[in-house]
């Protein structure tokens, strides 16, 4: 890789780890940034956790120096979304080629769905739950199973589907699922690094370059308030989305 490719990584780092944080969906800039080097599919998908972990533990530190705990929380949602990680992951390390693209072309069509279902779910009429704890922690421990599946696989928009989880079934307010979301996406992220580090499907150089933008990135939205500019991120997101799907299954 030239040096002009690793600076266009860092960027693409720092804007992911920016989005990732304050709404989610970030994967949807760092991993077409790793095929627009050459990347292959599975390559790309799994070089990304590098900075899935990194940003998503910078931005739990600075959730914490801030004052969110309820550990206790994170970790049962943590313990549910572990397993599918890992059963996600070694599928994921099989897809490749053109199926990969027309997969993340898909997973785009399921995140703007998602989007528009977590802005409604963000302004839902029922109580939040103001000490953190879950409303109907059986249906969302249910729900993170299943998106735990599909994070292993190809992880672009697990924060949506989180979000929407805890949001719309547990009823906690946006800052409580953003800390428990960034979380619990540690330890399932790496686990799904090491099933594909098992399958030399990790580029370190390239995933510690997108890290050390994430890092700036993540630390920066979680120091900002959750809502300002959010609406307006979203709106360029859609956009982005269906430019990127147009570009996966026609081009």
């Amino acid at each position: 890789m030239l040096a002009y490719e690793y600076c266009l990584l860092a960027i693409a780092g720092a804007a992911a780890g920016f989005i990732n944080v304050i709404a989610g969906g970030g994967s949807l800039l760092s991993v077409p940034a790793l095929l627009f080097l050459g990347f292959e599919g599975p390559a790309a998908n799994g070089t990304n956790r590098i900075s899935i972990v990194i940003q998503s533990l910078t931005a739990s530190i600075a959730f914490l120096k801030s004052g969110a705990k309820n550990f206790r929380e994170s970790i049962l949602l943590s313990l549910c979304l572990v397993p599918g990680s890992i059963l996600g992951a070694i599928w994921g390390t099989q897809i490749d080629g053109a199926w990969f693209n027309r997969l993340l072309g898909a997973v785009m069509l399921l995140v703007l769905v998602a989007t528009e279902l977590e802005n409604k779910l963000a302004k839902h009429d029922g109580p939040e739950q103001a000490d953190g704890k879950l409303s109907n922690p059986a249906l969302t421990y249910i729900a993170i199973i299943i998106i735990g599946f599909y994070g292993g696989v190809i992880h672009i928009g697990i924060g949506f589907l989180i979000m929407a989880a805890l949001l719309g079934i547990g009823k906690l307010n946006i800052l409580q699922t953003n800390v428990h979301k960034m979380r619990m996406i540690i330890p399932a992220s790496l686990c799904s690094l090491g099933i594909f580090y098992i399958h030399n499907q990790i580029f370190w150089l390239a995933g510690l370059t997108l890290a050390s933008g994430s890092v700036v990135g993540s630390w920066l939205s979680a120091r900002l308030s959750i809502s300002k500019g959010e609406q307006t991120v979203r709106t360029l997101f859609r956009i982005f989305i269906v430019a990127l799907i147009v570009k996966l299954f026609f081009f």
